[in-house]
């Protein structure tokens, strides 16, 4: 029998139970007893859910609280003395760590003041990890038993699961040296925490798994040779001890640069995500022994469209001509954490297009039914692939796929569209004398907060309770009093807070053409952090312009220059779900093309600072160094600059960009004015450097807009005197690290008013 297996499945809740009941905690309105109870629920349902759809090999230990990552880095005791110093419970530890803490001391407990750690991109995704930091004297040690008691809380329900565990190599690759341990390569430590990993696995084992699910998804990337020949070391050792048997899990790119490393490894089997590379099978099958097992990932993790039966049917055939059917299982091609919970909440998609969508609920029924077609025949489930197929045809011929004009205005792109007129210099030139703008120039990234009056206006407006008349006075109310705060706090660059918008994308999507919109479809960027990524349907166009309204209002009510607030066409592609029959780059010419003529209509209303936000260019990089690489960098910086280049000399482009592993050269070919860069979090010296000779105008955050805690002044100017160790202080910009949407008005006003004041204070000394 050919078994079905799913890799993992969203945490959240279907009604984002999981988002309430954390921040619920956070604000001190639940209980600790109320938020296990909750995450206790969701895993119950989650299994049941997988269950009663028939699926063969259901995974434990998916859950988590804020991020899988984390979980590690807590249980094998990876807490920097920062964080353990306190002796907090557990759990508030735990969310220490993710989202930093301050507070102030009570007659029972000391005041806590501590930083979050780094968080990163997973891969290519829009999910973030948080990085495990490796402090000097890091003692590896089980700090918990979660995998274990989520193995048999399954158990207890009759439920018999596969736990999912970040193996140890992956692990100690997507961490980082601490600030004391700078000289460390996290690799190194890998025999000290191999026997912790053996503990784990051991007690895995007596509680009765008889498999783990063992990740390595960094097989998929370009690895040293050290840590290629870890792979041996860890594997070998992990055989000696009394574990249950182990799937080696990659996903999300091409294994076969380092098969070398995990040819002969004493595994069970091996997993690969053929919906990404489905050419590596016969590489993959080549190294496997005899009596290992194949888990054929095919059933897409990362996007929403249904599978094509039919194709997947004949791949996973395929394989069971190549190694029998004894040894296949139909899988996930990754874990659906990145896929919203289920479509049954979807009311308002019309019919038509909702057939071509499969969320994750539905996905593991899919995986069922391949399973269940190539082990009994497509005969016993021959009524749900003609109903697939029929969907599949329909949405190939659909008119809303296809838009002649659209394709028409792609192939005219020259690249002169894609060039300003002048270079950087004489560009800067004419901004001095258009914009009045001071030395260490502060400004914010775009957004902030969102209160829950904004958010009850939008809501009955949404529902035609308020006419548009009235949300419009109401938008315009909230404009006028985050600019007038801008200016009472002393900002030099203002943005107009963005009231209107609900996210950074589907605000644009909603007003582009070719979109579709879900009302449910929530999935988890990091933390409590949801996304309702919008779905690329058709092809894309601007029917009318998109904010030009509000930013020309925003501008009027004040002298100082306003920024324009757009998001990229790179940005728009990769944080909503894209098409998957047409190339990245032609959605991205055509997001860009349509970004360029909202560009060129809020310069014309008299808008002169315009940010055009690129968070995701490093998220779509190709995970490997090549050909493929090449020319994703050069087709996604040529789609930022067709939308941004149809200004004027003294028109400043700016672009901003978070939570990755940016490559400056790649930030440096965007030719934008002024780029801003998360660097809170960020405690290597070198990063700085690697910005030292960045030839425009730079600002590198200063402070972590995803964590409540308020830095003082002289934190600021700290980090400040560490930029301008490396970096021209006539090139520098001061802002935060990202927009301020999530936080509240308490702690965004205090932070903002200590970052200028720190700007001040070094502007005055540079005019004495």
């Amino acid at each position: 029998m050919v078994q079905s297996a799913v890799l993992g499945f969203p945490r959240i809740g279907a009604q984002r139970e999981l988002k309430k009941v954390t921040e619920a905690y956070w604000a001190g309105k639940s209980s600790v007893e109320e938020l296990f109870k909750v995450g206790k629920e969701l895993r119950e349902k989650n299994w049941k859910l997988q269950k009663e759809a028939g699926v063969d090999i259901i995974p434990s230990n998916d859950f988590s609280f804020y991020d899988q990552i984390l979980d590690l880095s807590l249980l094998f005791n990876v807490v920097p003395e920062r964080y353990s110093k306190y002796n907090l419970p557990a759990i508030d530890t735990f969310f220490a760590m993710g989202r930093g803490l301050q507070r102030p001391a009570t007659d029972s407990s000391p005041a806590v003041d501590v930083t979050a750690l780094e968080m990163v991109k997973w891969f290519d995704s829009n999910y973030h990890y948080v990085r495990p930091t490796f402090s000097k004297g890091v003692e590896f040690k089980l700090n918990g038993s979660k995998p274990i008691d989520e193995f048999l809380e399954a158990k207890a329900l009759g439920i018999h699961t596969r736990p999912v565990i970040v193996g140890p190599v992956s692990y100690l690759f997507l961490g980082k040296a601490d600030k004391d341990n700078l000289e460390l390569e996290p690799i190194t430590l890998l025999e000290k925490l191999l026997p912790v990993y053996a503990e784990l696995l051991a007690k895995l084992k007596e509680a009765g798994a008889d498999t783990v699910q063992i990740d390595e998804p960094v097989l998929v990337l370009d690895l040293p040779a050290e840590v290629q020949a870890a792979y041996k070391t860890a594997y070998e050792y992990l055989a000696t001890a009394a574990a249950p048997k182990l799937i080696l899990t990659t996903y999300f790119g091409d294994i076969r640069p380092n098969l070398a490393a995990i040819t002969g490894l004493p595994v069970a089997g091996v997993h690969a995500d053929f919906v990404r590379v489905p050419e590596q099978l016969d590489d993959v099958v080549s190294i496997l022994a005899p009596e290992q097992t194949l888990s054929v990932g095919i059933v897409n993790g990362r996007n929403i469209w249904k599978t094509d039966f039919a194709k997947a049917i004949e791949f996973v055939n395929s394989a069971i001509a190549k190694v029998g059917a004894e040894r296949v299982i139909v899988a996930t091609s990754s874990s659906l954490l990145h896929t919203p919970v289920t479509l049954a909440s979807e009311k308002k998609i019309s019919s038509e297009i909702k057939d071509w969508f499969a969320f994750a609920t539905e996905k593991v029924t899919e995986v069922v039914i391949i399973a269940k077609a190539v082990t009994v025949g497509v005969e016993s489930v021959a009524d749900e692939l003609a109903a697939n197929a029929k969907s599949i045809a329909a949405r190939g011929s659909s008119s809303i796929t296809n838009d002649t004009a659209v394709r028409e205005r792609v192939s005219g792109i020259t690249p002169e569209m894609a060039k300003r007129k002048s270079p950087f210099a004489d560009r800067l030139a004419a901004q001095k004398k258009h914009l009045d703008i001071p030395l260490f120039p502060t400004t914010t990234i775009g957004s902030f907060p969102q209160t829950k009056d904004i958010r009850v206006f939008r809501n009955k407006f949404t529902k035609g309770e308020i006419s548009a008349e009235e949300y419009e006075k109401f938008i315009e109310k909230e404009i006028e009093m985050v600019v007038k705060f801008q200016e009472e706090v002393g900002l030099d660059v203002l943005v107009h807070g963005e009231p209107e918008r609900n996210d950074m994308v589907q605000y644009f999507g909603e007003k582009l053409n070719g979109y579709v919109f879900t009302s449910n479809g929530w999935v988890q960027s990091y933390g409590s952090r949801y996304v309702r990524p919008p779905i690329i349907a058709g092809d894309v166009s601007r029917p009318a312009p998109m904010t030009v309204k509000e930013s020309k209002f925003a501008q009027s009510i004040t002298k100082k220059p306003m920024k324009g607030m757009l998001s990229g066409p790179i940005t728009c592609l990769r944080w909503s779900f894209p098409r998957d029959d047409i190339s990245a780059q032609m959605q991205a010419e055509q997001l860009a093309l349509a970004l360029r003529d909202e560009v060129n209509d809020l310069e014309a209303a008299g808008v002169y600072v315009i940010q055009v936000d690129e968070p995701a260019i490093r998220e779509g990089l190709p995970l490997r160094a090549g050909a493929e690489r090449d020319d994703y960098v050069k087709w996604a910086v040529e789609s930022f600059r067709l939308a941004t280049s149809g200004v004027e000399d003294g028109t400043q482009i700016h672009s901003h960009f978070c939570y990755s592993d940016l490559d400056p050269n790649h930030i440096k070919a965007l030719d934008a004015d002024v780029v801003s860069i998360e660097f809170s979090k960020k405690d290597d010296p070198k990063y700085i450097q690697e910005f030292s000779e960045y030839p425009n105008h730079i600002g590198l955050g200063l402070f972590d807009i995803h964590s409540p805690r308020v830095p003082p002044k002289e934190e600021f100017v700290a980090r400040i005197n560490d930029i301008l160790s490396v970096y021209p202080k006539e090139n520098l910009w001061i802002n935060p690290d990202c927009g301020l949407k999530t936080r509240g008005w308490a702690e965004t006003k205090a932070s903002l008013q200590n970052m200028v004041d720190a700007a001040k204070e070094f502007r005055a000394s540079v005019s004495v």
